[in-house]
């Protein structure tokens, strides 16, 4: 028996383990109004009295419900309800060996407890994803003792009663957040100590003329070992924040341009030229062009408006050869500008070959 307390520890550090959630979970700070529930094995420890000693079965049952305040600075304080059940094995008795092999013991009671989450950020572990945590409460415990049949020196007894007594409990956890799936929530697993001072059970004589070995009252105490798997959630938790999907930066749109030279008072595209404007219209599509600016130019050696003119004439036949070429024609935008725009500033009436042109801008 005095390696039951050390296998359920072992069991509940251990086990939570392969259980444990990823560290991006929601967070589980326990701040404000909560309630928990768990459920699991307990191990009550034999007791014995006047020479009347219980054993009870291996593995019994437990579970407790709770419903608590986190203050935000790690203390927790909630009351409880619980309840045990386990079975009687046999009964012994100083002189007469066993007196009784069967019925069943049911502890119920309420505890007021106080905890301390462990916040380990300082080792590397969030407490979204884990937090330890101790605690202790004390609060009253019913013991009901039934179905409890024994016989000794001819005589037979029944035990049915219901008796009570101070409890405390020491209390080690660990949560595990599961707010990723349901913020606020999180799953506990806990080993509990609970213990209670002696209380008496009535021991009833049903036949026979009664027998030394068997008191009138069965008086004794209660020590339980207990491992429980359960879920707490917190009221009011924060929502995870929603994933910001950041986006690539763009690159910045970078104009392309092309110059078209023309001969001296001449608005006809040469071979060169049409080959310049082929490039430009194969390079449309390719950096996603959604407006060609096509402008014509002139030098200084005619009219001002002569040359506007023909200016005019030169960017519609680039314009032309564009739409030829496949672009369409609602995407270019035309414009003349003359000789107000020289590419080589010169004096009035100067032929410059370079300022004779036509821009294709690709935007």
């Amino acid at each position: 028996m005095s390696l039951r307390p050390a296998l359920l520890a072992a069991t509940c550090l251990t086990l939570p383990l392969l259980l444990a959630q990823p560290r991006d979970a929601a967070a589980q700070t326990v701040s404000g109004p909560y309630i928990g529930a768990g459920a699991g094995i307990n191990l009550w420890h034999d007791q014995s009295n006047r020479g009347l000693r219980v054993h009870d079965r291996d593995v019994g049952v437990g579970g407790v419900v709770n419903l608590g305040w986190g203050f935000g600075n790690g203390f927790r304080a909630e009351l409880e309800g619980n309840y045990r059940q386990s079975e009687i094995e046999t009964v012994t008795a100083a002189g007469a060996g066993r007196i009784g092999s069967s019925g069943y013991i049911q502890q119920y009671g309420a505890m007021a407890n106080v905890l301390f989450d462990f916040d380990l950020s300082s080792f590397g572990i969030a407490p979204n994803g884990m937090m330890p945590y101790l605690g202790g409460g004390v609060g009253y415990l019913w013991r009901d003792i039934s179905n409890a049949r024994l016989a000794a020196g001819g005589s037979s007894y029944r035990v049915d009663d219901t008796s009570g007594a101070f409890a405390y409990q020491a209390i080690a956890g660990i949560s595990w957040g599961l707010g990723g799936m349901v913020p606020g929530l999180s799953f506990t697993t806990e080993y509990r100590y609970v213990g209670a001072l002696d209380s008496s059970n009535d021991i009833d004589r049903t036949g026979g003329a009664g027998s030394p070995a068997v008191p009138g009252k069965l008086k004794f105490g209660a020590e339980n070992h207990s491992v429980l798997f359960g879920l707490r959630y917190v009221f009011n938790a924060p929502r995870p924040a929603p994933a910001v999907v950041e986006q690539a930066p763009q690159p910045p749109v970078t104009a392309r341009t092309y110059l078209v030279f023309f001969d001296w008072d001449r608005a006809d595209l040469t071979d060169r030229a049409r080959q310049i404007i082929g490039e430009a219209a194969a390079a449309a599509p390719q950096v996603q062009t959604t407006r060609i600016e096509v402008a014509g130019h002139a030098d200084r050696s005619g009219t001002p408006q002569y040359n506007q003119r023909l200016s005019q004439r030169r960017a519609d036949a680039v314009a032309a050869e564009l739409v030829r070429r496949g672009i369409a024609r609602n995407l270019i935008a035309v414009s003349a500008y003359g000789e107000t725009r020289p590419l080589v500033p010169t004096a009035d009436g100067v032929r410059e070959p370079q300022n004779r042109r036509v821009e294709i801008v690709l935007k």
